[in-house]
């Protein structure tokens, strides 16, 4: 069995490991996104925990955040699977979606705070839409 836990890594190989440009992996750990390496120079070396914070930086970029809420959500200890909702200040600027479903009937939701990226937004949308469809023809025919 291979034990990544225990593994050094170069640069080149943790920028392969988690699917980033060398240059992006060098971004981050300037940032402070992502811890300094162990060791100085050509023995500096990386581990299991610098794979897993630059794997949540993706997670989270890949939901649509900035590199500034990453910051505080990796800042944040046990954050989960969503981020916790940022706190809304006066002067804040939301960007919401907007579905109309039938004339009566919306869905408003901003995506950060839903955490939702692009994808996952119309493809509630169209189940939305779908569920309603179903129940709407349910309906029609008397199957209440």
């Amino acid at each position: 069995m291979n034990d990544t836990s225990q593994q050094h890594h170069s640069i080149n190989e943790l920028s392969a490991l988690v699917e980033l440009p060398l240059r992006t992996v060098r971004y981050y750990i300037q940032l402070g996104l992502v811890d300094r390496p162990i060791g100085e120079k050509k023995a500096a070396y990386y581990t299991a925990v610098h794979v897993a914070q630059l794997l949540a930086i993706r997670k989270w970029q890949n939901a649509g955040l900035s590199l500034d809420r990453i910051r505080e959500i990796l800042a944040t200890p046990d954050t989960g699977l969503l981020p916790p909702p940022r706190p809304r200040g006066a002067g804040t600027v939301e960007v919401w979606s907007h579905l109309v479903i039938a004339d009566g009937l919306e869905i408003t939701l901003e995506p950060g705070r839903a955490g939702l990226n692009s994808d996952e937004v119309r493809a509630l949308f169209r189940g939305v839409t779908t569920l309603y469809e179903q129940i709407k023809k349910g309906k029609d025919h008397g199957d209440e």
